[in-house]
Protein backbone atom coordinates (compact mmCIF):
# COMPACT_ATOMS: atom_id res chain seq x y z
CA UNK A 1 0.00 0.00 0.00
CA UNK A 2 2.89 2.13 0.73
CA UNK A 3 3.94 2.39 -2.69
CA UNK A 4 0.54 4.28 -4.01
CA UNK A 5 2.22 6.96 -1.93
CA UNK A 6 5.23 6.72 -4.85
CA UNK A 7 3.15 5.93 -7.47
CA UNK A 8 0.85 8.10 -7.71
CA UNK A 9 2.35 11.28 -7.49
CA UNK A 10 5.18 9.94 -10.15
CA UNK A 11 2.09 9.37 -12.40
CA UNK A 12 0.46 12.90 -11.89
CA UNK A 13 3.83 14.20 -12.68
CA UNK A 14 4.38 12.42 -15.99
CA UNK A 15 0.51 13.06 -17.05
CA UNK A 16 1.39 17.00 -16.37
CA UNK A 17 4.47 16.62 -18.17
CA UNK A 18 3.02 15.04 -21.04
CA UNK A 19 -0.14 17.48 -21.13
CA UNK A 20 2.34 20.43 -20.93
CA UNK A 21 4.18 19.37 -24.02
CA UNK A 22 1.54 18.80 -25.75
CA UNK A 23 0.11 22.08 -24.98
CA UNK A 24 3.66 24.09 -25.93
CA UNK A 25 3.34 21.68 -29.26
CA UNK A 26 -0.28 23.09 -30.33
CA UNK A 27 0.60 26.54 -29.37
CA UNK A 28 3.79 26.43 -31.88
CA UNK A 29 1.51 25.31 -34.32
CA UNK A 30 3.26 21.71 -34.76
CA UNK A 31 0.12 20.12 -35.89
CA UNK A 32 -1.89 22.84 -38.33
CA UNK A 33 -0.66 21.23 -41.60
CA UNK A 34 0.30 17.39 -41.61
CA UNK A 35 -0.48 16.75 -44.98
CA UNK A 36 1.54 19.28 -46.79
CA UNK A 37 4.99 17.68 -46.15
CA UNK A 38 4.11 14.13 -47.03
CA UNK A 39 2.97 15.58 -50.41
CA UNK A 40 6.13 17.98 -50.70
CA UNK A 41 8.74 15.22 -50.71
CA UNK A 42 6.88 13.82 -53.75
CA UNK A 43 6.73 16.55 -55.54
CA UNK A 44 10.16 17.53 -55.19
CA UNK A 45 11.74 15.63 -57.55
CA UNK A 46 9.53 16.29 -60.06
CA UNK A 47 10.34 19.93 -59.98
CA UNK A 48 13.74 18.85 -60.44
CA UNK A 49 13.14 17.19 -63.55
Amino acid sequence: MTILYVIVPIAILLVLFFVTLFLWAVKREQFDDLETPAHRILLDDWNKI
